[in-house]
């Protein structure tokens, strides 16, 4: 089995294949929601967007999940650490001969509709930055989102994340135009205080999306 986080409301799964039938069902219930997120509708689609995540996971330039609900074993949606890289720090250095990631992104995440403004995207953001910045000892994650998309921009301000900027024509969006991206990130100094907060949210039964 690959890499597995558990929290109390989720369990993260290393994306595999015989998760397919799962998100594509989760991925069905309602379509509109992804408006912003490139997402395949149908077992096909779903099936090239399962490859493709696995194979940027083989290039060691992602690590993609499944969001499981504890309570009954459901698969709820997905979402990615990717855009990982690997800096090339020279013999001498403290970090020197590391295989973790120095820095990288958590996006291509999507919930089917019951998830969404739950605890659920919250505590699986929590698991991933707890990985990320006390497992990886990342010095950076980035999230990005569609400059449009003021519901996911809300929610990435609510964990704590800086506001960095517009990247212009930064990427293709889900409908096809060329998107600006509003980027955020959070650096290994400011993660003591959004766990706390990422804690208290999830304890409270609350959410950040």
């Amino acid at each position: 089995m690959g890499l597995v986080l558990t929290g109390n409301h989720v369990r993260l799964e290393s994306l595999e294949r015989h998760h397919l039938d799962g998100l594509a069902a989760a991925a069905a219930v309602d379509p509109s929601l992804y408006r912003w997120t490139p997402l395949p509708q149908g077992r096909e689609g779903m099936s090239a967007y399962v490859d493709t995540a696995i194979a940027w996971r083989e290039a060691g330039t992602a690590e993609p999940f499944a969001i499981i609900r504890l309570s009954d074993g459901v698969v709820l949606g997905s979402t990615r650490f990717w855009n990982l890289e690997r800096w090339a720090w020279p013999e001498g250095y403290p970090r020197h001969g590391r295989t973790a990631p120095d820095v990288g992104e958590i996006g291509h995440t999507w919930l089917t509709a019951s998830a969404i403004r739950t605890p659920v995207n919250t505590e699986a953001k929590l698991l991933m930055l707890t990985y990320a910045f006390e497992g990886w000892e990342v010095l950076r994650i980035c999230l990005h989102t569609d400059s449009r998309n003021s519901r996911s921009r809300a929610a990435i301000e609510r964990l704590g994340a800086k506001f960095e900027g517009i990247l212009r024509a930064h990427r293709l969006a889900a409908d096809f135009e060329i998107r600006d991206s509003a980027r955020y990130s959070i650096i290994a100094a400011e993660w003591p205080e959004i766990r706390l907060r990422l804690h208290e949210f999830v304890a409270r039964g609350r959410h950040a999306g």
